[in-house]
């Protein structure tokens, strides 16, 4: 999955997005009991390519999925679908086209949903750029567009400013591409390139002020680096595991943080936090719960009331956990415990 899948809906409720062979299941909270609901089928019986998700959310609360399915033999289209509230039922698979006009699966899709509410989608294409096809305000979608570049891997990140403009980085070998709206529902230009050697697979953003978005990413010394364009990437602590980190802003004893959560190498899931866009403050990794299967995954949000909260899943298992952050100094979370 690309983006957060463990998200506060807009009734306030905690859900989570699971890919489940040919389907995408969302289970959501029942209510403030922290009881949850059975999982639920999104978007209809449309049948879908396995995994391949891109989940955006905006500022209404709204969630954006958008997935792959199969349509003639070797070929593939992208669908979305929106979610208004998780105990609700998502709209029905809508198909919006293929970067390319037609072929198969080209990458990882990846949405961020600007102020106005309308999502940016962002995928690889077939010439190994990046394409974007963009929401209209009042209905349907604009025309697809060629974003360029070159030798784009996969996986992508967009993030959404507190401006409200749209933002994309993308790994290419030995360099970051950065991408920028330069006002609302403009065409994202690339403002950026810089020289960075990155583990495919980490890269993860974040708006970090009103200015500017930070991007979290692992290089191939082993290192969590965070940058932002315009500046150089600085190594923040090696990183806990393979994987990407998940990221959220959160108040901790009166003070703007970021942290990081990410599986570690020893199965469990490690925290990190320091005050947001200070890394020289340096940050460590304090492990918790129970370990985990191999292709655990690990997502963090902040729940109605604001607390941390963070949900682990396991796509060969089915197995997710959950915890929140207690009411007390400090970063002490309730215990672990499957939903």
């Amino acid at each position: 999955m690309n983006g957060d899948w463990l998200l506060r809906g807009r009734d306030g409720r905690l859900s989570v997005y699971l890919p489940s062979g040919d389907a995408v299941l969302c289970r959501a909270e029942r209510g403030p009991d922290g009881l949850w609901g059975a999982p639920r089928t999104v978007g209809g019986d449309q049948k879908l390519h396995p995994g391949l998700l891109g989940i955006g959310q905006g500022a209404d609360g709204y969630a954006h999925l958008v997935a792959w399915r199969p349509t003639l033999p070797g070929e593939s289209g992208l669908v979305h679908s929106t979610h208004f509230r998780p105990r609700l039922t998502a709209l029905d698979w809508n198909p919006v086209g293929h970067p390319d006009k037609k072929g198969d699966r080209t990458g990882v899709p990846a949405v961020a949903v600007d102020t106005e509410g309308r999502a940016h989608i962002f995928v690889r294409n077939a010439a190994g750029g990046v394409s974007m096809l963009a929401q209209r305000e009042k209905g349907g979608w604009d025309p697809w567009r060629d974003l360029k570049g070159s030798d784009v891997h996969e996986d992508l990140a967009a993030v959404t400013g507190e401006s409200g403009t749209v933002e994309l980085y993308a790994a290419v070998p030995g360099a970051i591409l950065h991408w920028r709206q330069l006002e609302p529902g403009a065409q994202p230009v690339l403002e950026e390139a810089m020289e960075a050697a990155i583990r495919p697979g980490t890269l993860r953003a974040l708006a970090t002020s009103p200015e500017t978005t930070t991007l979290y990413y692992t290089d191939d010394s082993g290192d969590l680096c965070a940058w932002r364009p315009g500046g150089k990437p600085l190594a923040l602590l090696a990183s806990a595991g393979p994987g990407p980190v998940s990221v959220v802003r959160c108040e901790l004893d009166g003070y703007d943080c970021t942290l990081l959560a990410q599986r570690s190498a020893s199965g469990r899931v490690a925290f990190a936090a320091y005050p947001t866009e200070q890394e020289s403050a340096g940050a460590w990794w304090t492990e918790s719960g129970p370990q985990l299967p191999a292709d655990a995954e690990v997502s963090l949000t902040l729940d109605e009331n604001d607390r941390v909260a963070a949900a682990t899943l396991s796509p060969s298992t089915g197995q997710l956990l959950v915890t929140r952050r207690k009411d007390e100094p400090g970063l002490a979370l309730e215990a672990w415990r499957e939903v």
